[in-house]
């Protein structure tokens, strides 16, 4: 972990999570999850994604934002445990009642570009109270139009350009590549999107 953070510029967030599975911890698993919060400070990241969900799939406010608040002055990222909830609208205000900075979703879709349009409405209920980052399967054909659809401008992906991997690890220069051609992109479409609206 400590490596990684040296080894880039840009910033490292680092994923709360004591085991795979589901969202709803233990006694036990909450405390790693505030041990893996030491580390991910030690190790020189930037924020943590984590999230808490109760028994019945809803967002764990309360252990949540305890989380939220130990990480301080982490920046935190409520992860796509987001999408298992019942109700996305409930859940999100939920979510911003924890104090986490930010919120990773896919809409509640398998994959991000078939929740854009919900992740669109989801950011006109949060009305810029929380930070929506668009993700979930994300490739570098698809990003204008996630963009587009839900006006999300910060994105969660393996930026690659297709959904074959071909059982192969992906190649440094060709990830590169991708993260420079989806900057590119990226750019063009918020220049677009602004000079429209100043035309208005």
């Amino acid at each position: 972990m400590s490596a990684s953070a040296r080894a880039v510029s840009i910033p490292v967030y680092v994923l709360i999570r004591p085991r795979a599975g589901d969202f709803v911890f233990t006694p036990d698993e909450f405390d790693l999850m505030h041990r893996q919060i030491d580390e991910a400070k030690a190790a020189g990241a930037s924020g943590v994604a984590l999230g808490v969900l109760l028994a019945d799939g809803r967002v764990d406010v309360k252990r949540t934002r305890a989380l939220v608040e130990y990480a301080q002055p982490f920046e935190t990222t409520f992860h796509r445990a987001f999408d298992e909830t019942p109700d996305l609208s409930v859940a999100l205000e939920q979510v911003i009642e924890t104090g986490a900075t930010g919120l990773l979703t896919s809409g509640g879709a398998a994959e991000v570009l078939l929740g854009a349009d919900r992740i669109g409405r989801l950011q006109q209920q949060a009305d810029g109270r929380i930070r929506m980052i668009a993700g979930g399967g994300l490739r570098l054909a698809s990003l204008v139009e996630v963009v587009r659809r839900s006006g999300a401008f910060s994105l969660h992906g393996s930026m690659t350009n297709s959904n074959a991997s071909n059982g192969h690890e992906a190649d440094p220069s060709q990830l590169e590549a991708n993260i420079r051609e989806a900057v590119k992109l990226l750019r063009s479409e918020y220049e677009q999107m602004t000079a429209q609206m100043q035309e208005r």
